[in-house]
């Protein structure tokens, strides 16, 4: 073959530092388009992006030419850097979590990460992370999830 062919979706999720509440909500939409601009220069599709004032949830669609390590060390350092000097205190810790899902469930998957406000009436994102980590089958200690 003389192409690649890719299309792998792989859902991300993190959280700030400490889980601390510290995205403002008039910030958010303008920190979803950089992330996504960053993505972007590293040739990411961001099918979705949203979150809460602790945690941030993507979409994106895996491109082959870069690990998904490297493209959330640079699009979390980025936009530290870019909301670091908005909001004082602003950091995103190391880890991150990246399961991978049918494109059969895209469109649920993306209304999922734009409900965010809806879902977290009902849980913390401590709960939704455990529940994320046991539906695809992760093996972890719970005394480390969270540092």
């Amino acid at each position: 073959m003389g192409h690649s062919y890719i299309n792998v979706l792989v859902p991300i999720v993190f959280s700030t530092k400490e889980r601390r509440k510290i995205i403002p909500t008039d910030k958010q939409e303008e920190l979803w388009k950089y992330m996504t601009g960053i993505a972007r220069n590293l040739r990411v599709n961001t099918v979705a992006i949203g979150g809460m004032p602790d945690h941030i949830h993507m979409l994106i669609a895996e491109s082959g030419t870069i690990p998904i390590s490297t493209v959330l060390q640079k699009v979390k350092g980025g936009s530290s850097k870019w909301l670091g000097k908005q909001v004082r205190g602003f950091a995103w810790p190391e880890g991150f979590g990246a399961f991978g899902v049918s494109v059969s469930h895209r469109d649920k998957v993306i209304a999922y990460i734009r409900n965010q406000p809806e879902h977290h009436k009902k849980r913390s994102f401590e709960e939704e992370f455990l529940a994320l980590l046991e539906a695809v089958g992760v093996d972890y200690d719970p005394r480390y999830v969270f540092g």
